[in-house]
Order: structure tokens, then C-alpha cells, then sequence
């Protein structure tokens, strides 16, 4: 095999109201495929299905995507609520102890909206549960109609939505070549403390957090809040992340 292999997390769905299923989005598999050039490999995210040293024994490098079910609060040392349904507990269960085999053994790792929020739990850090309510914060959530729906054109949903500031001379400043970028916005939580190891290199105009690394990571570790699988084959912020994650990957291949 010449292509590197990367792993896409799984997330927990029933369809048609009655089957068990484990889905990836399949602009994840695309943005893998097109511009990472890599092979996308998805796996269940439960810990009773997939197991960590198994699979990172057979991928590259790690896609944590974005999903509908939120962390689990207990993870974070705060409680529940129903409002803040649904939750996938089996997959908080996998994702957060494989962020921190893959930061220990340089595996690239790169985690997108609840992704990028796993990867602050996974560091001891925690989240709000709804953004916008916290003082001077924007509704970061996705457009809908008057009548409350989701607005039907993607290219609504997924427009770009606010600018994020990029720290000076930060990683992702780097693999951008500016300091200023524009981007998307589809998640109610957000980062409220950060992990211990987590450096914030991304903030958007309201002070929220779109942009982290883990420090000291021997390996490519980085998350965004955004949805950058939505369209990197053309925007040019998307694609650089995503090509930048598949060099990561191939010069992970290269040495193993």
C-alpha cells in the first residue's frame, strides 16, 4: 500500500428508528481521499468495538469529526441536562483515551468541532454546554429559517460566519501563511476552561476558542471548532489544514 491510512471515527445513529448504526459524514471520507490524500479508514467509535492499540497499529493518523451528540458532561466534572441531548457516551468512552495514545506515540491527530472539544476533555479541560449564553458570546450555531428549521442550502449552513484570530507565529498562523481567517460556525458547545496541555491559537471575534494544539506533542495535534471537512477541496484555509495533516501522516508512515 503507497497511501497513508487514516482513521475516521464512527458516531452512534439509529435508522429508520430501529438499526444500530455507526456513521461518518461523507464529506470526512472526501476531504481524506481528495486532499489529504490518504485512504479513509472508519471505525466504530465504542471502546467495546474498536480497540485503541489495534487500530493505531494499522493507521496513520486520526480524523476526530464532528457530530451531533455532545460530550458527556460527567467528563468534565459538571451534570447533565436534557436540553443538551443526545450524548454518546460510548463514543467518549474511546475518543478520549485514543487522543492521548495518539499525542503520546506522535500518531497525527486532527479533531474537528466535537472533535476539537474531545481533545480539550481528553487534556482535563471542560466545556459549556451553550456558547451563546455566556455574556458578549454570538449564537454559534447553525442557520435555520423563522420556522426554526435548519436552513435547507449548504451553502448557507455551512458559509463562512465570523472571523478567527490566529496567535503570531503559532502553528497554524504558520500553515496559513495569516493571521486572520474566515470560517464556518455549526456547535452550541464550546471550550470553557482548556486542558492543561492545550494551547488556544485560534479566537474568534466574541473571545470564543476555534483553534487549538496540544504542546509538546510530538506528532501533529491540532483542532478546530470549525467544519473544515465541509469544502477544503476549495477553500483555501480547509484545504491547508487538511493538506498539512496528510504530510503529518505521510512522514508518520515513513518512519514506522
Amino acid at each position: 500500500m503507497t497511501r497513508p491510512v487514516i482513521g475516521i471515527i464512527g458516531n452512534a445513529r439509529i435508522v429508520e428508528s430501529r438499526f444500530a448504526a455507526q456513521l461518518v459524514g461523507e464529506n470526512n471520507l472526501r476531504a481524506v481521499a481528495d486532499v489529504a490524500e490518504a485512504l479513509p479508514l472508519m471505525f466504530a467509535g465504542n471502546p467495546k468495538l474498536a480497540d485503541i492499540a489495534d487500530l493505531l497499529a494499522v493507521v496513520d493518523g486520526i480524523l476526530l469529526t464532528g457530530a451531533r451528540a455532545n460530550v458527556h458532561p460527567s467528563r468534565f466534572n459538571m451534570v447533565p441536562d436534557p436540553k443538551h441531548e443526545p450524548y454518546d457516551e460510548d463514543r467518549d468512552g474511546l475518543a478520549l483515551p485514543l487522543i492521548e495514545a495518539c499525542v503520546a506515540q506522535g500518531v497525527p491527530v486532527f479533531g474537528i468541532c466535537r472533535g476539537f472539544q474531545e481533545m480539550n476533555v481528553a487534556a482535563g479541560g471542560s466545556l459549556h454546554p451553550e456558547i451563546r449564553e455566556l455574556p458578549g458570546r454570538m449564537n454559534h450555531r447553525m442557520p435555520r429559517l423563522e420556522t426554526g428549521e435548519i436552513h435547507p442550502d449548504p451553502a448557507i449552513v455551512f458559509g463562512d460566519r465570523h472571523d478567527v484570530r490566529l496567535i503570531q507565529d503559532g502553528m497554524f498562523a504558520r500553515i496559513l501563511g495569516r493571521e486572520t481567517i474566515r470560517v464556518n460556525s455549526l456547535h452550541g458547545q464550546g471550550i470553557l476552561e482548556l486542558g492543561e496541555r492545550v494551547v488556544a491559537e485560534g479566537i474568534a471575534e466574541d473571545g470564543t476558542i476555534e483553534a487549538i494544539r496540544f504542546k509538546d506533542a510530538p506528532g501533529f495535534a491540532l483542532g478546530v471548532q470549525w467544519h473544515a471537512e465541509y469544502d477544503p477541496q476549495t477553500n483555501p484555509v480547509n484545504r491547508a489544514l487538511f493538506q498539512a495533516f496528510g504530510d503529518a501522516v505521510r512522514a508518520r508512515k515513513a518512519i514506522t
